[in-house]
């Protein structure tokens, strides 16, 4: 009897000086387990890259464009990312330099990398597309030649987007004039949602709110509702009515309306060839940068009260602008990833007249791209 107590007891012991270690150990399990279902969880996260098609991938833009999407500076650090780029042919020994390039940054985030001088290829799958490739304007050319030149790219293009992009795909026309090619690509995308196109102003409300800092003593933070109305050409209007400065409106604390029509206005709007006169160069990085910021806009909610610029459809818009036309508006973004046009905001006639110059220009470079539509 002695002897069974004795085993009892030291059973009874060791169940007690063993409880510590069990229960570390079913902590331990526990943790594992959970560890086990965030890795298959990010594993299938990691499987589904967001797939970026770029154009005009050995030009500058792209070059400004490429590295910062592949560190994540668009989607977010944790969402990996294939970019496709294409090129013309006579380019893509060029382009296997940026490859290289790229590979030699080892981000992360950069899953693959696909190259092509076929649009099918490089557009298959694509959930968003950047253009940025185009004919650029050559010395002696006029507006009309330079659209009319570019048409049959953006015909291309669009019928590949059509054919052969995912099913939500976007497209963000960066390549000038960029109203206009956006325009072609979308009509000859007829299976795609037309709200699912955007041209590209967001370079003249980033240039619009820093000079508007500049002359107010303000950051660039500051600014808030200004947008650009119209085309990404010289009749493009920043309606500085709407703006404002550390929320008080503009012209409160700018108390100088002869420099907003015309210092500020033309500044804006000739800024592109100023950049060009200086450095010999058109604009690239900050180019560049506005289509990261077009697109983060797109893709996220905008903050109460203010609203971002980018060119889309004209149909059925609330401020009168003919149907038909890719026309940049005051936006905003919901949580769905809804954008609309920012409703009921006053239009001064002042604001009219230059809205409806922008429009006249449009209307006038979609006459000269109709075989195209």
């Amino acid at each position: 009897m002695y002897i069974m107590r004795k085993h009892a007891n030291a059973a009874a012991h060791a169940s007690r000086s063993h409880a510590p270690y069990l229960v570390f150990r079913d902590i331990c399990s526990t943790i594992a387990a959970l560890c086990r279902i965030v890795l298959v969880e990010r594993n299938d996260f990691m499987t589904a890259p967001i797939r970026i098609a770029v154009t005009g991938g050995a030009g500058q833009i792209a070059y400004s464009l490429l590295f910062r999407i592949g560190n994540g500076e668009l989607f977010g650090a944790d969402q990996p990312v294939i970019l496709q780029i294409l090129e013309i042919p006579p380019a893509m020994e060029a382009l296997s330099g940026v490859v290289m390039e790229l590979q030699d940054s080892a981000q992360p985030l950069l899953q693959n990398i696909i190259i092509s001088d076929d649009p099918r290829v490089a557009f298959q799958d694509a959930n968003w597309a950047i253009l940025v490739g185009g004919m650029p304007r050559g010395p002696g050319m006029a507006r009309s030649d330079l659209i009319a030149a570019n048409g049959p790219i953006f015909v291309a293009q669009g019928k590949a987007l059509n054919q052969c992009a995912a099913d939500d795909i976007r497209v963000l026309v960066v390549a000038n004039p960029c109203n206009s090619n956006c325009l072609v690509a979308k009509a000859n995308a007829p299976d795609i949602p037309p709200e699912r196109f955007f041209a590209m102003t967001r370079l003249d409300e980033n240039r619009a709110k820093s000079q508007l800092a500049q002359k107010a003593g303000a950051l660039v933070g500051d600014i808030s509702r200004l947008a650009i109305w119209g085309n990404h050409s010289s009749t493009q209007f920043p309606n500085f009515e709407h703006a404002l400065i550390n929320r008080a409106p503009a012209e409160t604390i700018i108390d100088d309306r002869a420099w907003l029509e015309n210092v500020f206005l033309s500044t804006v709007q000739e800024r592109g060839a100023a950049i060009i006169r200086a450095r010999g160069l058109s604009s690239a990085a900050s180019a560049a940068n506005a289509a990261l910021d077009s697109i983060r806009s797109l893709i996220s909610p905008s903050q109460p009260g203010d609203w971002f610029s980018a060119a889309i459809a004209s149909d059925g818009n609330p401020y009168g602008i003919a149907d038909g036309l890719i026309y940049s508006f005051p936006l905003q973004n919901g949580d769905n990833s809804n954008v609309e046009i920012v409703e009921d905001l006053p239009i001064s006639d002042y604001a009219r007249r230059k809205m409806r110059a922008s429009e006249t220009e449009l209307m006038q470079e979609r006459e000269a791209i109709r075989d195209l539509l």
